[in-house]
């Protein structure tokens, strides 16, 4: 009789998609703005944190539940809920939101090496880009995941630095619980931002995406056979998006705690290199610091980039009837890996503009703040429908708890608009 699985070993089998993508939010775009949200303001934003994990996790799980369900990704969920031409809109505008955020990306991961190595950063560009194409096109996404997720674990360098640098840990708790609306224009970009890079728009196309590969994977080749799920199938996803919307937003809490109580502290409000976003590290680790960071935010990058070039092709495949997949071979989805190689090509210019990664990286951000309250109200409307979700729809809580997550998104939109 074969050895039945513990209850870790079946905790753990039952990680998978919504693991990768809450390690794949925390890439270098979101090291970047809670970096910059602990050196400006403090503790002050720590209750962001404790907000947008329900958040994002109720989102993740609803683009989840969509892709269980339906048997097909989100972008064709938005063609058949609305038409073709809302769909293209929605792709096209996730398309030019990815190449930003992918130059984004690119640019910060090539600044940490540069720092730690003194090689110009352009030469890092093009080597990661065409590092991360090759891997995308000839290895399996969930292989190159399964491998660089680990490194992800370098982030936690800013869960043990928070203990080591004396925090009044009564103030922190006491920002975490009691909201401070931000003063200015600068803070509520900062609060955008902090929601455009957790509850990104590339995200909620991935995870739909990866429920219907997770299910090509098993042998439900076509759109019938992937069509509705099972309770516990419902349920084992539900625990692996609350672990890695779990994961993604307590190493943003940290980031926010070691920051501030480092950079802040020190009269350092206005990080403008991968070097001062370093020096937060450093009463960890001493002058390791440099290579902590940079091993985290090349980790991450490595990890989110595909996600990101990945989610458009996804949605422009989904939305115009081409062959797609990361598991599929080249020439059998020529237009898919299209998407993918010029998506990251175009990524590569950003780091030939000369602009600020620091800055870049909190911008894509803002623009992912701005786009996601849009998308969510498709992704809700489309969650509801029974012919869709063949009488499967998301729960009142969830339908509510994804409600509000807009409503909020748009009144912070809103704010830094009008202040």
């Amino acid at each position: 009789m074969p050895k039945q699985p513990n209850v870790l070993q079946r905790f753990w089998k039952s990680l998978g998609p919504g693991l990768i993508t809450g390690a794949a939010d925390d890439d270098p775009s979101g090291i970047a703005t809670y970096s910059i949200a602990g050196a400006q303001l403090g503790t002050s934003l720590l209750w962001t944190a404790f907000l947008t994990w329900p958040l994002m996790a109720a989102v993740q799980m609803m683009c989840a539940r969509i892709g269980m369900v339906s048997g097909y990704g989100l972008a064709k969920a938005l063609r058949q809920k609305f038409s073709a031409p809302v769909a293209a809109a929605a792709s096209i505008a996730l398309l030019f939101a990815n190449i930003f955020n992918i130059g984004a990306d690119l640019s910060g991961m090539a600044d940490a090496a540069e720092m730690l190595t003194g090689l110009n950063s352009h030469y890092y560009v093009i080597i990661f880009a065409i590092g991360i194409s090759a891997a995308t096109i000839w290895l399996r996404y969930i292989s190159i995941a399964n491998t660089l997720k680990w490194l992800a674990l370098f982030l936690f360098a800013y869960v043990v630095t928070a203990f080591l640098v004396h925090a009044d840990w009564f103030q922190v708790v006491r920002d975490s619980v009691i909201p401070k609306i931000p003063n200015g224009k600068q803070g509520w970009a900062t609060v955008v931002a902090i929601f455009g890079t957790t509850i990104s728009p590339y995200l909620f196309f991935w995870q739909a995406s990866q429920e219907v590969e997770e299910e090509k994977s098993i042998g439900r080749l076509t759109t019938i056979s992937r069509r509705g799920a099972t309770p516990l199938e419902i349920n084992t996803r539900r625990l692996d998006v609350g672990v890695g919307t779990f994961v993604s937003n307590l190493v943003m809490f940290f980031i926010i705690v070691t920051t501030a109580l480092t950079l802040h502290r020190a009269g350092i409000t206005q990080i403008e290199s991968s070097r001062q976003a370093a020096e937060a590290l450093q009463p960890l680790a001493g002058r390791g610091c440099f290579l902590l960071y940079t091993a985290g935010v090349i980790g991450v990058g490595l990890l989110a980039i595909p996600t990101l070039s990945g989610s458009a092709a996804y949605a422009l495949a989904e939305t115009f009837g081409w062959q797609q997949g990361l598991d599929e071979r080249l020439e059998k989805a020529r237009a898919f890996y299209a998407v993918v190689l010029l998506s990251t090509a175009a990524g590569i210019a950003f780091d030939f503009m000369n602009v600020n990664p620091i800055r870049i990286l909190y911008w894509s951000g803002i623009i992912n703040g701005i786009l996601a309250p849009f998308l969510l109200v498709g992704i809700l409307i489309v969650s509801r429908d029974p012919i869709i979700m063949h009488s499967q729809p998301s729960s009142k809580l969830s339908q509510i708890t994804v409600m509000v997550t807009a409503i909020i998104m748009f009144g912070a939109g809103f704010a830094l608009f009008i202040l």
